[in-house]
């Protein structure tokens, strides 16, 4: 049964060097939310360890892992023994030569409410995804658990209004953001500020224009390019939880990890909506050029 407010914790995390490590990691954190009363945690985008996409090497699909799978199983138990719901975030193998970024949803039960494949994939200089992960396939559809109707997203699906918007219209009662992103250690600290404040900025965005709570955790920390071509990236953390009208509920800082807890009155969503009425006033007979790449 779904409530009307919650508690809910995100994971800033650094990579802490193995797969056993960073799970170990995130199950001391997962425990220290529950004795804090959370119901609801939030885990960092691919937090079994490194970002690995800062380079393109055919043996790094070996990180891959079905779902079900191990990975699953503890945090399956975590949530069925804590009575809390956990999003996770892995590299999914789901056949031979075919991966995704894939974000799972276990319930308080520990039963694998839902899973969602990440559908905008980057293929930028440090943020090769293309080269490991195949679009996914399921669309915009939240998943529904004890603590209510979750729209997960993950990482850069977070700059795109229409993948906010179309869990909005599907009924999520609040955004959800496992993320991974950084500065390149060479831009300048104008730069660095540009691109955090931009972050912010657009996920804000999501929240007002859909009266919804979100809930952004990113990974902090400086990860070395492993090929060595690149100077590494510093993971700028920040995470955070916003309400229906933007507003910082909490937010963690760029240099540490963070078990970051606020309490979130999803109600509100109906209140803002009454004054904001974005949803009524949209003209849904006139956005029929949205399904077009470009206008020329």
């Amino acid at each position: 049964m779904s409530r009307t407010s919650l508690n809910i914790a995100l994971i800033q995390q650094s990579d802490q060097g193995s797969a056993a490590a960073n799970l170990d990691d995130c199950e001391a954190a997962i425990r220290a939310a529950s004795i804090r009363g959370c119901n609801l945690v939030l885990l960092q985008e691919l937090h079994n360890g490194p970002y690995f996409c800062q380079t393109e090497d055919p043996a790094l699909f070996d990180l891959a892992e079905p779902i079900p799978g191990p990975t699953t199983e503890r945090l399956s138990g975590l949530a069925r023994e804590l009575e809390l719901v956990i999003v996770g975030s892995l590299f999914e193998r789901r056949a031979p030569g075919l991966y995704h970024n894939t974000a799972v949803v276990l319930d308080s039960d520990g039963s694998l409410a839902g899973i969602y494949r990440k559908m905008h994939i980057p293929d930028d200089p440090g943020y090769y995804e293309k080269f490991y992960f195949t679009p996914g396939d399921l669309g915009f559809n939240p998943v529904d658990t004890a603590v209510g109707r979750l729209g997960v997203l993950v990482c850069w699906d977070q700059w795109f209004p229409e993948a906010a918007r179309l869990m909005a219209l599907a009924g999520a009662q609040l955004l959800l953001y496992p993320t991974a992103i950084g500065w390149d250690p060479k831009d300048t600290p104008d730069e660095q500020a540009r691109q955090l404040d931009a972050w912010i900025t657009i996920q804000r965005s999501h929240a007002i224009a859909n009266g919804l709570t979100i809930a952004a955790c990113n990974r902090v920390g400086f990860e070395p390019d492993p090929s060595g071509i690149t100077s590494g990236a510093r993971f700028w953390g920040n995470s955070f939880i916003c309400g229906p009208q933007g507003e910082i509920l909490a937010r963690a800082d760029d240099q540490s990890p963070k078990l970051l807890v606020a309490e979130v009155d999803l109600a509100r969503t109906e209140q803002v909506r009454r004054v904001w009425p974005f949803l009524r006033d949209r003209r849904i007979d006139a956005y029929g050029d949205l399904g077009r790449r470009y206008r020329d």
